[in-house]
């Protein structure tokens, strides 16, 4: 799970997109949001394949599968 958390803040950052934006794009409120970053809770599979076309890589290089 550690490697979503920093895939996730880093593709954010890099992206400069807020936490906040993003908790919009998916629906959900920033809390919830923060919690994916920290590692505290996990995304739903549709937040999943959501987050993995905003920041237009795989749902394996979110999860650490691949490099890319």
């Amino acid at each position: 799970m550690k490697i979503f958390q920093e895939r996730l803040t880093e593709l954010r950052k890099l992206n400069k997109l807020t936490q906040t934006q993003v908790a919009e794009y998916l629906h959900i409120r920033q809390p919830s949001y923060i919690r994916y970053e920290r590692g505290d809770a996990e995304p739903t599979l549709e937040n999943l394949v959501r987050l993995a076309d905003l920041f237009d890589v795989s749902v394996d290089y979110l999860l650490g599968r691949s490099e890319y």
